[in-house]
């Protein structure tokens, strides 16, 4: 058998094996999921604002992000937003209550090995890239409008 053979044979095994996806489903569950977070969002900053008519509409939304964060945060420790996550996939991570899951999940998972270590250390393992590519990102962007 030739390595040309020995590559499709094994590109036909590896096709055989790869699980099929289906991706209109999934696509409908993320916009679905991902659309009843920001309409959950939304009703949030609306009931703020109604109940503190002269808030600023920024400091609403201040308010509504935390509030958001702390239910996925909680959502999280009381293991929901797996769940969410595994049906909706993208529709619940790009959200910020995405970006509090990725916090919070690595430092319950790590609990047991004390709070420096586990849960400091690990806090910051899937966000903290995240965080340096948006620090950079911005500074390199107000670099370019500085001089632009």
């Amino acid at each position: 058998m030739t390595e040309k053979e020995r590559n499709r044979a094994y590109n036909r095994y590896v096709k055989a094996k790869i699980p099929k996806t289906h991706a209109w489903p999934s696509l409908f569950n993320s916009f679905f999921v991902g659309g009843i977070i920001c309409c959950i969002g939304q009703g949030i900053n609306d009931l703020i604002l109604l109940g503190f008519p002269t808030m600023a509409e920024q400091t609403a939304w201040g308010y509504t992000l935390v509030i958001l964060i702390f239910i996925a945060s909680f959502l999280t420790g009381i293991g929901v937003y797996d769940k969410i996550g595994k049906f909706a996939g993208g529709g619940s991570i790009v959200p910020i209550t995405g970006f509090s899951n990725s916090v919070a999940s690595p430092s319950i998972e790590f609990k047991h090995e004390g709070i420096i270590y586990g849960i400091c250390v690990k806090m910051f393992t899937i966000a903290g890239p995240v965080i340096v590519a948006g620090v950079v990102s911005s500074v390199v962007v107000g670099l370019i409008y500085l001089f632009v």
